[in-house]
């Protein structure tokens, strides 16, 4: 299992004189699946050398800075006191929302992904919701609230069912689908009232639900040209059978076999290119990776939401397929010269499955040892998210909610579903739970 043995192995040391001084050091913002899923990526480009991380995770194998990933100030002066660290990768959602690509390049440091104003389009639902209606981009009805009584009185009038969103950001869990009335009603007390995602929730989005299914696409842009990735459908209900709470995801399958090359062409035409040229046309250029949740029924295809980033646990299955060098897209897309390149992708099928603590996305126990990992077989990829190394022992243990997930790619999604659930098997730590049922949709 060597390339699991890589992976949880030592952080290489620093090269010192024998550097090959045409390879530029990297810095990655973030510690979970999606950025080891990248990490690994990186690792593929001949142009890159050593990869620091703020903070990374003990199971990712870079150096570790033990900058948290939201200190804006420590990051800025690490990244301008490395002068070996060429660029700074950032990844996660609050970071992007706080400015960090604004505090970098005022720096002169080059950094991947969207201003804050550009990141908006996610740590705003309320704003990316009037900025689809303004420039006619397809998605559901809906109305922003900061007033609880008046969303109660909104949702009293509606003759359908509807989702309730915090406003700001909430980890991926400021969702509520709502069954009835009742449940809305309830809804707006929990967000705005009850305070469940803290001040994310002090404005809320209400919109009318949508039927059909749900698929994610990416794409890489440069602030005015774009280029879409494969698609791929997250599961984020905690339980088979998309039972229990939602979660950051529980697994995801790439591409999506049901969207069409003519629904991506329509999507491109009427979603993905009106963004990129409103974005510019606003004076706020999105550059990095536009996320856009779409919902599908027949031939409708409509926006549920924007990020501003790579998903969690889409990339893990994603990444993987890309044939192409990700260093040299990031930096086109820093450039603006993605219009340069061609990006080629892997047609096999990739499935990758997340492992939990017990109690996700609640309360859960930490410092669970981590058992099987040597024992996985070479046709599949572990991306690492809430580990750390036990200091006794020497081994991982558990250290967050989403713990790891097991990753396959194929010639067809049953080969690939097989082999991470057959790994998965192999692996053991207390309270260890999983769905089953990832890709079952498929068969």
């Amino acid at each position: 299992m060597e390339k699991v043995k890589k992976q949880i192995g030592k952080v290489p040391p620093h090269r010192g004189d024998v550097k090959d001084i045409s390879k530029d050091d990297i810095l990655i913002i973030g510690g979970g699946g999606r950025e080891h899923a990248i990490v690994t990526a990186l690792r593929k480009s001949p142009r890159v050398g050593d990869i620091y991380a703020a903070p990374g995770n003990a199971g990712m194998n870079v150096i570790e800075t033990g900058i948290s990933a939201t200190d804006i100030k420590a990051i800025v002066e690490y990244a301008v006191s490395h002068k070996n660290i060429k660029t700074v990768i950032v990844a996660p959602d609050d970071p992007l929302a706080m400015g960090l690509v604004d505090e970098l390049t005022s720096r002169g440091i080059r950094a991947f992904g969207p201003t804050k104003a550009a990141a908006r389009l996610e740590w705003s639902k309320a704003y990316a919701k009037d900025f689809m209606k303004k420039y006619g981009i397809p998605t559901a009805e809906y109305a922003s609230f900061t007033d609880p009584e008046k969303a109660k009185a909104y949702i009293n009038s509606l003759d359908y069912r509807v989702v309730v969103k915090a406003d700001g950001l909430a980890l991926g869990k400021g969702v509520i689908v709502c069954e009835d009335k009742a449940g809305a009603l309830s809804a707006v007390d929990e967000i705005m009232t009850d305070k469940k995602f803290g001040s994310a929730g002090n404005e809320i989005v209400i919109e009318q639900f949508l039927t059909g299914y749900e698929v994610t696409l990416l794409a890489f842009t440069d602030g005015e040209h774009y280029s879409s990735m494969l698609t791929s459908c997250d599961h984020k209900r905690a339980f088979d059978g998309d039972k229990g709470l939602n979660t950051g995801g529980m697994g995801a399958f790439c591409p999506c076999p049901t969207f069409t090359k003519e629904l991506l062409e329509k999507t491109e035409k009427t979603i993905v290119a009106p963004t990129v040229a409103a974005m510019k046309k606003e004076g706020t250029p999105f550059k990095g990776v536009l996320y856009f949740g779409l919902m599908v029924d027949g031939d409708d295809v409509r926006v549920v939401e924007y990020n501003s980033r790579f998903g969690d646990p889409e990339t893990q299955s994603l990444l993987p397929l890309l044939n192409s060098d990700i260093y040299e897209i990031f930096n086109a897309c820093i450039d603006g010269t993605l219009d340069k390149l061609k990006i080629e992708w892997s047609d096999k099928k990739s499935i990758n499955v997340v492992l939990a603590s017990g109690g996700y996305p609640l309360s859960y126990k930490k410092g669970c040892v981590i058992e099987g990992l040597d024992a996985l077989d070479d046709n599949v990829s572990v991306y690492f998210a809430g580990v750390k190394k036990c200091p006794e022992c020497g081994k991982l243990v558990t250290n967050g909610g989403r713990v790891l997930c097991v990753q396959a790619a194929a010639d067809d999604f049953a080969s690939a579903k097989r082999a991470v659930y057959d790994n998965i098997a192999k692996i053991t730590f207390e309270d260890c739970f999983y769905r089953r049922d990832i890709g079952s949709k498929l068969n």
